[in-house]
């Protein structure tokens, strides 16, 4: 038995809480995987693992453990990384989280040109509109818009989400144009509810806070969209997103006088994991096209 690849495949099923979904990750078998847990198990001569028919739950002796696993698992990764600097290849499986319609619009369309670049680089992409574990979920990066809170990962931040006021003309000509930031709170307004205060527009740098209240929120950005574009209310949205409905006239820019707070673009990592070269390689190429989309550039 190999200690360290049974020692790395044990934190995959502590991380992962399942023996088939680490089987599934390393394209080999469930038994397998339980035939290396067990082996290393005899070999420590006690059990990590406590099992049951509902999960999988660790022992007292498995919980210090797996802690002690990452530490030397990490120190490796370090070392063969200084050692590689500059030699490692952009090769092997990324997994990428995002929200739906970030990930959808502005992600995906861009793994095309990454992959040209990267051609032995094989992308798992996840898109949910709820913030995704990336450790218990497997994932190298997630790619998340917004202020971030006090977290363990690591962040940089790739670019910046600019947003503008919109109505559809129709909604407009029923219930007027404001003309004021203060006469929002008048309108019946969208509101994206996975923002913290996601009820408080902000402008101008700071200058105005409206409170803001609508019969209808959404955590997906192109849901809102679709309501804004039937005639609902008014949204504070990503620019990105309605680029071509404001060319077409679909849409309309409302106060466009008005700067709305942007929003940062973070790509974050576990604190935990060595960067591997596919994933800076992915983060550089995301920094690279958002700084050159004036939408999405710091």
């Amino acid at each position: 038995m190999d200690t360290l690849e049974a020692m790395a495949m044990f934190v995959r099923v502590v991380e992962r809480g399942s023996f088939s979904a680490v089987a599934r990750e390393l394209g080999t078998t469930q038994p397998t995987v339980s035939k290396q847990i067990n082996a290393l198990e005899k070999r420590l001569g006690g059990r990590l693992i406590a099992r049951s028919t509902r999960q999988l739950s660790l022992t007292d002796e498995g919980t210090r453990y797996y802690k002690q696993c990452r530490d030397i698992l990490a120190a490796v990764d370090n070392a063969e990384h200084s050692f590689q600097t500059g030699r490692e290849a952009v090769a092997g499986p990324l997994r990428i989280a995002s929200s739906v319609s970030f990930g959808r619009l502005q992600i995906a369309p861009r793994l095309q040109g990454f992959l040209e670049r990267y051609p032995e680089v094989t992308v798992d992409l996840l898109l949910s509109d709820q913030n995704v574990d990336l450790v218990s979920e497997g994932m190298d990066v997630a790619i998340r818009i917004g202020e971030l809170k006090d977290s363990s990962l690591i962040a940089r931040q790739i670019g910046l989400t600019r947003r503008l006021l919109v109505a559809a003309p129709g909604y407009l000509e029923r219930h007027g144009t404001p003309q004021a930031a203060e006469e929002l709170s008048l309108h019946n307004c969208i509101l994206f509810n996975l923002l913290a205060d996601f009820d408080t527009w902000v402008f101008d740098a700071g200058q105005y806070h409206v409170q803001v209240k609508g019969n209808v929120r959404s955590n997906n950005s192109e849901a809102i969209r679709q309501m804004v574009l039937s005639g609902l209310g008014i949204s504070l949205s990503p620019t990105w997103l309605y680029r071509r409905d404001l060319a077409l006239g679909r849409v309309v820019q409302v106060l466009p006088d008005l700067t709305p707070s942007a929003l940062p673009i973070h790509a974050l990592l576990p604190a935990n994991r060595r960067q591997s070269a596919r994933v800076r390689a992915f983060v550089d190429y995301l920094a690279e096209g958002f700084n050159a989309d004036p939408d999405l550039s710091n």
